[in-house]
């Protein structure tokens, strides 16, 4: 090789270490986080992210699961943060070492959507175990996450305080879907069942054919999402630095006031209440 092509390759081998080395240093910004698919649905993620971005420099990778799921990746550690909403799980999972620093962030409420016919006769009622007494005698379609969900096991906590023993009593009525927030409501909408969401995803809901909300307003259908970082001393490679940051954001000011701010139709989605 003469010493001018040894020159030009030496040139060109210094311009591209020198292009590619921000591509590099660009792609190692960023976190993944397993989050809820109500927080996806409902749109609130394109949202609140992008100004966290704009904010920090760092990108946020969302894997949307139900809750059981995410804490699931969060104990692989296949995840770096979760924000989830199932508190009683949550901490459980802290307790066990898979994650530190729990923070809450925000809540809605869960509601329950029925068809506008609605055979069960709930309409207007703000007593959800009434609702699913009602249901449970007549026995409509009613449709279930079924996936280990912070809103599936919202719903069993609702069938066992009201008294009822679903495994006893479901039949052809009852469907386990398996899936996140919005199939649900696209299987409820070509039922004509009833089905329990949180409020963001409905009112981000397009298909509602016949369904509206039918009961609400019950305290304990308070929705409480949070938020936390997988252990580091556990998995060595979470990106505990870039995880503060993404926390540290979330309850910030400027982290509550773009939470607070998005909203459909004008209502509000989710209310910031980080302590």
């Amino acid at each position: 090789m003469t010493v001018s092509r040894r020159r030009l390759l030496g040139a060109l081998l210094v311009s591209a270490a020198a292009w590619f080395q921000p591509l590099a240093s660009q792609a190692a910004d960023f976190i993944t986080v397993a989050s809820t698919t109500s927080t996806q649905n409902s749109g609130l993620f394109d949202h609140l992210l992008p100004a966290f971005t704009a904010d920090t420099g760092i990108e946020v990778r969302v894997v949307a699961v139900g809750t059981g799921q995410a804490l699931d990746m969060g104990k692989r550690g296949d995840a770096d943060a979760l924000l989830v909403h199932d508190k009683i799980k949550e901490a459980k999972f802290v307790e066990e070492g898979y994650g530190v620093g729990r923070r809450d962030v925000m809540y809605n409420d869960f509601v329950l959507i029925g068809p506008g016919s609605d055979p069960a006769g709930i309409k207007g009622g703000n007593d959800i175990q009434l609702a699913l007494q009602k249901i449970a005698n007549s026995k409509p379609p009613f449709i279930s996450r079924g996936d280990k969900s912070g809103t599936h096991s919202a719903e069993l906590r609702f069938w066992k305080a009201a008294g009822i023993d679903l495994d006893a009593v479901k039949g052809e009525w009852y469907r386990d879907t398996g899936s996140g927030m919005g199939a649900c409501l696209n299987t409820a909408a070509s039922l004509d069942g009833y089905v329990l969401s949180d409020r963001g995803t409905w009112l981000n809901f397009k298909n509602r054919q016949n369904l509206a909300i039918l009961v609400e307003g019950d305290k304990a259908l308070f929705n409480q999402y949070g938020v936390l970082m997988v252990n580091p001393e556990r998995h060595p490679h979470v990106k505990k630095a870039l995880v503060q940051k993404f926390i540290d954001w979330l309850v910030s000011d400027k982290g509550q006031a773009t939470i607070g701010s998005y909203k459909i139709g004008g209502e509000q989605l989710f209310f910031p209440n980080a302590s």
